[in-house]
């Protein structure tokens, strides 16, 4: 699994123009499931996410987790996260798992960061063309592969 983790002020995902899903503080999380991800995958990175520290304390330095900020999630799936373009201009998508896998991964995956941080948390729907709107906090950016463990 690939998460591109993006501390936020506000985020929103529309699809149709209509708003699917929406937070104010927290974190914009954009997933991509490949074939080889398992249920391993899904407890590392759900607890990386909740305990991942880049959320200012009172100094302004970042210590503090999505718990400790009491902020929310907004997930979006995102196959375009395992493109590759050794070939070519044009991306290949090869690596990204196919709906009948990447569905029942990413419902997991939701429960298990609900099961974390203690709350429901707001989402896209997975197959659909979404619009996501954010404001990036600081900016803060995270790029996290379960496989590499980094």
């Amino acid at each position: 699994m690939i998460a591109v983790i993006q501390r936020v002020s506000e985020s929103s995902v529309k699809i149709e123009g209509e708003i699917k899903g929406a937070i104010g503080l927290g974190l914009l999380v954009l997933l991509g499931i490949e074939d080889a991800d398992n249920q391993e995958d899904i407890e590392w990175l759900s607890k990386k996410i909740i305990n991942l520290r880049i959320f200012p304390d009172d100094l302004g330095v970042m210590n503090r987790s999505i718990l400790d900020a009491q902020g929310d999630i907004l997930l979006i799936s995102q196959f375009t996260l395992h493109a590759s373009i050794k070939k070519g201009n044009r991306p290949s998508y090869i690596k990204a798992a196919k709906p009948d896998y990447a569905i029942p991964m990413y419902e997991q995956f939701i429960k298990r960061l609900e099961a974390e941080l203690g709350k429901k948390i707001q989402t896209g729907e997975f197959g659909a063309d979404m619009k996501v709107l954010l404001v990036n906090d600081g900016p803060v950016t995270i790029i996290i592969d379960s496989k590499n463990r980094q």
